[in-house]
Formats: structure tokens, C-alpha cells, sequence
């Protein structure tokens, strides 16, 4: 028979490789984490773990199991945080997962307005790209996913819920005022994320070229930095730019071009009241859409 205390230690070892360091992130010594690795597989019937010299692996079926595991723990998790909220908003906790730029502008806002209106709310917080932040989500990691995805980008698999947001502008950063991405066929870029990779390319395949990328970076401020200092151009979105602002670079606004920001949470509606609440904060924290440019050092252009 399975339980959740097997399906934990799995998850333990799938995590760290190794029975030592899995006993001691559970406080359980290793021959009782070898012992419930042993009932778990006669509980299966099949090979979950193999011995690799001093180390061990898992079989695909391992592998498999370990996956579930960590969702099955998190769905559970989520459940009992769903139970407590009930009793009210005092009682509630919402883990929350974000990346840079929203975490660093939107959050901050939500969480004060959260904070006035919801003084025992318990919010956890986590810096994650959207991939992540969704795996996450599906897992039952975290309640609640603020991510971000482009007018071009394939739907989410099926399970999640989207609550649209608001659409974050997207800037060339270069050192001329009034630029365009047609004066930068020829310059060096700088790329960031897949999904941030992606659109840049779709930006300039609609100018007719494709972008050669000289150099890799997903922080807005060594973005900035490199452009400032001459070493390539890029993209950055108004959210980065309201986050983080050189004065020595020059931000022209695409039009027509935008992200989409989302906050997404998983499973059958309704959310429990204390995700609810922190949903509702997130979406006055986006109203009215982002406007972040700076008068003297940003100019609108337009792309075809």
C-alpha cells in the first residue's frame, strides 16, 4: 500500500541523488529511509531505485513515480492550506511565484495593498522564470503563478487558469534616441530567456533580418549595463524598465508590440479565499496597464 510518508521519501532521494543527504533533509536516518524505499517497492512490485557504486539512481519507473510524487505531496499540501482558509483570511497562506520584473514592481504593490487590507494573510514568495513558476503550480509547489507569455506563444497545457492582467509594453534599449530595430541589423544583441529569445527573433524576422547574438543575459540590470557601455543592443520590457532604469541608455517603445502578464492558478475554480484575495490585490496592483517610459529618454517608434 502506498502512503504519503513513501512517496515523500521517494520524492527526498529523486531530489538529492543520495539516501544520506534525503535522511537528512526528512531527519530520518538512512536505514529507515532505506527501509521505506524497500516497502514502497514491494508496495509496486517494481525496481524503483538502482545502486551505483556508492550512490543510486532511479529506474524509469523510479523516475516516473518520483514525479508524481512531488505532485501528489504538493496537491496535498495545497489541500490542507485550502482547509485552513476556510476558517478565514486570518488563517490563509498563498505561495506566489514570479519573475524578476513583476516580483520587483507588481508584487510589491499587491503585498502592501495586502498587507492594509489582510494583516494575517501569509505570503511566500518565490523569484521564478514562467516555465518554472508553472511547473510549480501543477505540482502543487505554489497557489499562484505570475507569468508572462507573448501574442505568438503556444497556450498552456490544459489544467491551468489564466487571469489576463494587463499587457506590459516591450522597448529597443540602445544609446539613440528614437531608434528603430531596422538601424540594428548589423549590431550585436542581447538575448535573454527562450520565451524573451523568441520574441526577439519574431521582431526581427519582421524586419527582414535575424538578429546575431553576441552576448546572453536574463538581468535587467547587466542589460543595461552591456548596452550602455556599447557592447550590444536589446529588448526589455516596460516592467524591467520601471524595476531597474540607467540614465545613460535610451529606450525606444514598439508599438503594437507587447508581453501579456498573467496570473495563473490550477485546478477547479472557486480559489480558496486567501488566493482570492491576493489575486484580486495583483490585478489593482496592474490597473491601469503599465506605462513606465522616462519623457527626456524614451520615444515611441513605429516597427512596420
Amino acid at each position: 500500500m502506498l502512503t504519503l510518508t513513501h512517496l515523500k521519501v521517494l520524492a527526498a532521494v529523486a531530489r538529492h541523488g543520495s539516501v544520506t543527504e534525503a535522511a537528512a533533509e526528512l531527519h530520518y536516518s538512512q536505514p529507515s529511509v532505506s527501509h521505506h524505499l524497500a516497502r514502497l517497492e514491494a508496495a509496486t512490485g517494481v525496481k524503483l531505485v538502482q545502486r551505483i557504486g556508492r550512490g543510486i539512481r532511479l529506474t524509469p519507473e523510479g523516475r516516473l513515480l518520483a514525479d508524481r510524487s512531488a505532485e501528489i505531496l504538493g496537491r496535498v499540501d495545497a489541500a490542507t492550506n485550502e482547509l485552513a482558509a476556510q476558517v478565514g483570511l486570518q488563517a490563509g497562506r498563498v505561495r506566489l511565484a514570479a519573475n524578476a520584473s513583476t516580483l520587483s514592481t507588481i508584487v510589491p504593490t499587491a503585498v502592501a495593498a495586502l498587507a492594509q487590507a489582510h494583516p494575517g494573510l501569509q505570503l511566500s514568495l518565490f523569484d521564478r522564470h514562467p516555465v518554472e513558476a508553472l511547473r510549480m503550480l501543477r505540482h502543487g509547489e505554489i497557489d499562484i503563478a505570475l507569468v508572462y507569455r507573448y501574442a505568438d506563444a503556444p497556450v498552456e497545457e490544459e489544467g491551468f487558469r489564466l487571469e489576463h492582467l494587463g499587457d506590459d509594453p516591450i522597448y529597443l534599449i540602445s544609446r539613440r534616441p528614437g531608434d528603430s530595430l531596422a538601424n540594428h541589423r548589423h549590431s550585436a544583441w542581447i538575448d535573454g530567456c527562450d520565451r524573451c529569445q523568441n520574441e526577439l527573433n519574431a521582431l526581427c524576422r519582421h524586419e527582414g533580418f535575424t538578429p546575431r547574438i553576441a552576448s546572453h543575459s536574463d538581468d535587467m540590470v547587466v542589460v543595461q549595463s552591456l548596452v550602455a557601455a556599447g557592447i550590444g543592443v536589446a529588448t526589455l520590457p516596460g516592467l524591467a524598465l520601471q524595476a531597474h532604469r540607467r540614465p545613460d541608455i535610451h529606450a525606444t517603445e514598439l508599438t503594437g508590440r507587447h508581453r501579456q502578464i498573467y496570473a495563473a492558478t490550477y485546478g477547479d475554480p472557486p480559489d480558496p479565499p486567501a488566493a482570492t484575495a491576493v489575486l484580486a490585490a495583483l490585478a489593482d496592483a496592474t490597473t491601469p496597464a503599465t506605462s513606465t517610459a522616462t519623457p527626456s529618454t524614451t520615444s515611441r517608434r513605429n516597427n512596420r
